[in-house]
């Protein structure tokens, strides 16, 4: 598990956060960025991953940026622009929580660049003053994440897993029925 510390960066004004977000968008949309490329050839910063290996480190790259895209983020930014009535300041006190961990998590998975983007979300989302900005921000960190996902998607080795294919399960099924 990796260990909580808080996140405390200072941040310009949301615009100036959005921007920084989407240029580090923009430096990885054409090619991966160097983390990734460091990654899927086994070179982990802080040396994670178990029994002096880096495939565990991929599994939890891959899937803490998963999570955090498809799961975390985006049911924020939905629920901000969804529901603007609701109160900013307990969905921010969430997603500050979360957003520390997951930075924390990023950098933890040899992913330290990404790491560094979530803790400048953090501290733009904790200036939000309106759930539309709240929105934006989200929106701006979340096709960052998304990016860099594919990137991680793309060098995973996916070619191992043709070593543990199951059988069809209604084929199991099936073939039970006509013994």
């Amino acid at each position: 598990m990796v260990a909580q510390a808080e996140v405390r960066r200072e941040v310009g004004t949301i615009d100036d956060v959005i921007a920084e977000i989407d240029a580090a968008r923009e430096a990885i949309w054409e090619k991966p960025p160097q983390e990734v490329l460091d990654l899927s050839v086994g070179k982990v910063p802080l040396g994670t991953g178990a029994k002096n290996n880096y495939l565990s480190t991929m599994i939890f790259a891959e899937n803490e940026l998963r999570t955090l895209t498809d799961e975390i983020l985006w049911f924020a930014w939905a629920t901000a622009t969804r529901h603007p009535e609701l109160d900013l300041k307990t969905l921010v006190a969430y997603m500050d929580e979360m957003g520390q961990y997951k930075a924390n998590m990023n950098i933890y998975v040899g992913l330290p660049e990404a790491g560094e983007v979530m803790k400048l979300y953090v501290g733009g989302i904790r200036k939000a003053a309106t759930m539309q900005e709240f929105a934006d921000l989200t929106q701006s960190i979340m096709t960052y994440m998304n990016r860099l996902h594919g990137w991680v998607d793309i060098a995973f080795p996916w070619g191992l897993v043709d070593g543990f294919k199951r059988v069809n399960p209604i084929q199991r099924i099936a073939d039970a029925a006509n013994a």
